[in-house]
């Protein structure tokens, strides 16, 4: 019989590993929501915090990060739909489009996270809430769609909040 032995290189990045942070952020954001465009968004920041004066990242600095927005969308909406089966998030439809929340079970989850990964996790979790709230949303992201530069923001918003169809 063969041993399972999980290789660390099928999850980082990975939908599971995606879906903590998404669950993580989105607890902490509570009762705010979030469309898929501004969950990459998100995603990058809790990734790379640093790179907006914010708590040390939790990756390392690599040349071209900003290019990781370029993958980075399947792969979050990847990560909330498998969140979604497994009921930490929510999913709003309105006439605004789709956005995401967290759900009820996602502050007793949160909680358990313990790892050294999990508590970088949630201090930079935090530090985004704390920016989201003192200034606002709409400010808080376009100070970060200005950081990542033009091509980057205007490759993830291309297809954000999309209607399911009638």
């Amino acid at each position: 019989m063969d041993e399972l032995s999980p290789r660390t290189s099928d999850l980082f990045n990975s939908p599971l590993e995606a879906g903590i942070r998404a669950v993580t952020v989105l607890e902490k954001l509570r009762p705010v929501e979030m469309d898929l465009a501004e969950m990459v968004l998100l995603d990058h920041v809790v990734v790379h915090s640093a790179d907006l004066n914010g708590p040390p990242s939790l990756h390392p600095d690599v040349p071209g990060r900003k290019g990781e927005l370029l993958v980075r969308r399947r792969l979050i909406e990847s990560s909330l739909e498998l969140m979604r089966r497994f009921h930490l998030v929510d999913l709003k439809v309105s006439d605004a489009g789709l956005s995401y929340r967290a759900s009820d079970e996602a502050a007793g989850y949160v909680e358990l996270l313990e790892s050294d990964y999990s508590e970088r996790l949630k201090s930079c979790a935090n530090w985004i809430a704390e920016q989201i709230r003192s200034k606002g949303k709409g400010a808080f992201l376009t100070e970060v769609r200005a950081a990542l530069g033009d091509w980057g923001a205007a490759f993830i918003a291309s297809d954000d909040r999309r209607r399911p169809a009638q």
